[in-house]
């Protein structure tokens, strides 16, 4: 079975690599394709979003594909960046100013009130671009006022777990994993994923 992911970020795919990469599935992303379209993201929400990619993927590289759409939310900036989280400060994928964006936005907010938590929603499209399945998964921590880590990526050096004394871009991959909004996520999609790669045609 061929898995396409919906996404030409490699730290996130090597995120899903990390996590999916035991069931056996050829997991690849769209570098391989790289004549294939930039997908407008054009969805409210993290789950239309998430649909949204996998329709497109499944149905332009004639395989199953993993839409996935995941972001930050802080309540007391009224749920932002949320869904555009990768381009909170106007750029796609520049992690540096949407987390001086961020810093800045929160300033006047007391650590008691930075609360977060991180989403990913995960859609699994069939080649005709039918959706089989959409998965949630949530991770709750609170943002500080300088980022501590070198890995991960996006918020991940200023996103802390408060029961680890640790932000994402401190803990280890293992760790992170474990208790992260793509790592819950995808623990939903393990099954689906394992009954459908056991049943398609060798």
């Amino acid at each position: 079975m061929r898995l396409v992911l919906g996404t030409r970020n490699r730290k996130k795919r090597a995120e899903i690599v990390e996590i999916l990469g035991d069931l056996g599935i050829e997991l690849c992303d769209l570098s391989s394709w790289p004549d294939f379209p930039e997908i407008e993201e054009t969805g409210t929400t993290f789950a239309e979003n998430a649909r949204i990619k996998a329709i497109a993927v499944a149905r332009g590289t004639n395989s199953w594909a993993l839409g996935e759409d995941s972001g930050l939310v802080v309540p007391v900036l009224g749920g932002a960046p949320g869904v555009y989280s990768a381009r909170y400060a106007g750029k796609q994928g520049d992690d540096a100013a949407n987390n001086a964006k961020l810093l800045a936005e929160l300033a006047k907010f007391p650590p008691d009130q930075r609360d977060a938590y991180y989403v990913c929603t995960a859609a699994l499209a069939d080649p005709a671009g039918e959706i089989h399945a959409v998965v949630e998964g949530r991770c709750w921590g609170r943002m500080i006022d300088k980022p501590r880590g070198s890995g991960g990526f996006g918020y991940d050096p200023l996103f802390e777990i408060p029961e680890y004394h640790r932000t994402f871009g401190e803990l280890s991959a293992h760790v992170k994993h474990a208790l992260s909004h793509r790592g819950r996520a995808l623990a939903q999609l393990r099954p689906v994923l394992r009954k459908i790669a056991t049943t398609q045609p060798v």
